[in-house]
């Protein structure tokens, strides 16, 4: 779907694979059986939640247990799949509404469902489900014509999500109905284009308009657009961006949203469902544009935003998380949060809302799904991370292999083995932070893509390596944030975790998917250090004069790959004090930007971390000012 490969294709490999294996083990992996709304839905005929949360979960769950080949994993995917599916009605309704109560029910959880149905069917071909989705969305269309298909709430704000089961169907069955019913959804739902100025003013009131969620999933919209109903965007995703990176930008790559919009600080929260929806639209819209601007913002927020937002051992995530995290402690009075409470930044269970609680688990599997794409006679490689595509060209056996320990190293050996000889082109995405690009040892001019087009013989070997040194990034507020090639670095706070078990609304927390609370226990107010001499500075960074002499040192990190007490690289470089305030009333959240960048300390040697790996951390600060100097 969406022209990249079947997923049945692709494999995991190295630090991705323990990734996913991690995932598998902790939350995500486990929902079915520790939490209510998952366990005894009325999806599958219990007494619980029967809306989002368990489509949200299939979404991520069924790709980790296929990608993964775990048996067990497979089986309670297709316990779960057969159960909804048993419970359709006879005109093909399969929400877990009765018919008196279907004109209240929001259809959003539908197209989700029929979204999750058609993922189920690329990984099994499972016939069964394939005509419960054809049925489901016939029945969609139907309600349609005959005046009756509503849509509010949000499925008004999220319509375009049944476009992409609709272009699965299509691509099997081209109908002239799912036309006809992406047409009638386009046509009902919101058009964002009117709210684009609500985006650029932060309001301390929750609005569908600058839903944080709503507007991640959105971006995608020209993308399934311009491929099932062939209408021209013109830019509009690239426009969209433009204006949320401006107004809500983050250092990691995504947007502000705790939960709706919420301005250009650095200590504002970020909701992680809309990370993981930025990573799909990304991915579709890459699909779509074949522009690799979607590839390079998707590796920064894969790479910094999402294993923020999750504990090393997956079992918990926070529902909020901020650039500069000086503490995770619920709140004593007023939320600092726009329109979030006041436990949204701990790490547990379900701080805030449970809908991050079944919906963080898509975003590794899905950006596993996007490691190759193939056309008629090329096979790319999207991203250089650590995979195996086992595909055919002419009907030729072709294995395409990635040993790769991308992003904390920045070199990849691609292994291309084929059954017999055929001739097709290799296509390896460059990513435009490569200040110098050697393939087999030469140097090569840098481009979008490294393109082998040749007929392949057996079992060849291509070794890439790029190169870049760490090197400051502009923020806001005359702010700093550490970068080499996709990872930000942050500084790491010291902090003592309070662990919290207890039982709220019938739901227990108790260890290890207890709830904690995250306690400063180190000096966060620093200021970069300027260079010693403009020399020091040169060998650094372009940056130029004044600016710190970077060390980097690596180490084989451990089973967790973004791991917080043995991180794969650091960087070592000089901090002082400067002077920093407290936001206005909290005495657990810094200010965005600091009094003053006068330095107030002698200059002291502290190690950055990549920003995934540091739970508590500072990532945007000023270049400090010298002792004596104005």
């Amino acid at each position: 779907m969406y022209q990249y490969c079947s997923p049945k294709e692709i494999k995991p490999k190295g630090w991705l694979e323990k990734q996913l294996r991690l995932q598998a083990k902790g939350l995500a992996g486990n929902l079915d059986k520790i939490w209510p709304d998952v366990k005894d839905s009325a999806w599958i005929g219990g007494d619980k939640e029967g809306w989002e949360r368990v489509p949200y979960w299939l979404d991520g769950f069924i790709p980790l247990a296929f990608l993964l080949e775990d048996e067990d994993m497979m089986a309670r995917a297709k316990k779960y799949v057969d159960a909804i599916v048993s419970f359709q009605q006879e005109d093909g309704w399969i929400c877990p509404c009765a018919i008196e109560k279907r004109e209240k029910y929001d259809i959003w959880s539908w197209f989700l469902i029929a979204k999750v149905l058609a993922l189920y069917c690329e990984f099994t071909e499972d016939e069964t489900v394939y005509k419960a989705l054809y049925k489901t969305l016939k029945c969609m269309c139907e309600m349609a014509q005959d005046g009756k298909l509503k849509l509010f709430s949000w499925g008004k704000f999220r319509w375009f999500e049944c476009l992409i089961p609709l272009d699965y169907l299509y691509e099997k069955q081209p109908e002239d109905w799912i036309f006809e019913l992406a047409k009638y959804l386009r046509c009902q739902g919101t058009d964002y284009e009117e709210y684009c100025e609500l985006w650029k003013r932060p309001l301390n009131h929750w609005k569908f308009e600058t839903h944080i969620v709503n507007i991640a999933m959105m971006l995608k919209t020209e993308a399934v657009c311009a491929h099932l109903l062939g209408e021209d965007g013109s830019g509009q995703a690239e426009r969209f961006w433009q204006i949320l990176e401006k107004y809500n930008g983050t250092a990691a790559g995504v947007f502000t949203g705790d939960e709706c919009l919420s301005g250009i600080g650095n200590n504002r929260g970020t909701e992680l469902c809309s990370v993981v929806e930025l990573m799909y639209s990304c991915e579709i819209l890459y699909a779509v544009t074949k522009d690799p601007v979607w590839m390079q913002r998707l590796e920064k927020m894969a790479f910094n935003a999402l294993p923020a937002a999750i504990s090393d051992d997956m079992w918990t995530h926070q529902y909020d998380q901020m650039v500069n995290q000086i503490s995770c402690v619920r709140f004593p009075g007023k939320s600092f949060f726009r329109t979030n409470f006041s436990d949204a930044h701990l790490f547990g269970l379900e701080p805030n809302f449970g809908c991050c609680t079944a919906n963080h688990g898509q975003g590794w599997p899905k950006l596993v799904m996007s490691l190759f794409r193939k056309e008629e006679k090329a096979i790319e490689a999207t991203m250089m991370l650590p995979g195996r595509l086992e595909t055919t060209m002419d009907g030729i056996g072709v294995a395409v292999e990635a040993d790769t320990r991308y992003p904390f190293r920045h070199s990849a050996l691609y292994s291309v083995s084929v059954q017999e000889p055929v001739e097709f082109a290799l296509k390896i995405r460059i990513p435009d932070w490569a200040k110098q690009v050697r393939i087999n040892g030469e140097s090569v001019p840098q481009e979008d893509y490294y393109v082998v087009k040749k007929r392949w013989k057996g079992t060849e070997q291509i070794l890439i390596e790029l190169q870049d040194v760490p090197h400051f990034a502009e923020r806001p507020f005359d702010l700093k944030t550490v970068e080499y090639g996709p990872l930000v670095f942050a500084l790491p706070l010291q902090a003592k975790y309070r662990m919290q078990e207890y039982e709220k609304d019938g739901v227990e927390r108790k260890y290890p998917y207890c709830d904690y609370e995250l306690e400063r226990c180190s000096e966060w107010r620093y200021g970069f250090a300027a260079g010693e001499s403009e020399d020091a500075a040169a060998t650094a960074s372009a940056d130029g004069a004044g600016c710190p002499v970077f060390e980097m040192e690596f180490s084989e990190g451990d089973a967790v790959p973004f791991s917080s007490a043995n991180p794969p690289l650091r960087i070592k470089t000089d901090f002082v004090r400067v002077d920093w305030d407290y936001a206005d009333g909290y005495e657990d959240v810094a200010e965005k930007a600091p009094v003053s960048a006068k330095a107030l300390s002698e200059r002291r040697s502290l190690e950055m971390v990549p920003y995934g790996c540091a739970k508590l951390r500072m990532t945007e600060m000023p270049l400090a000012k010298r002792q004596g100097e104005r």
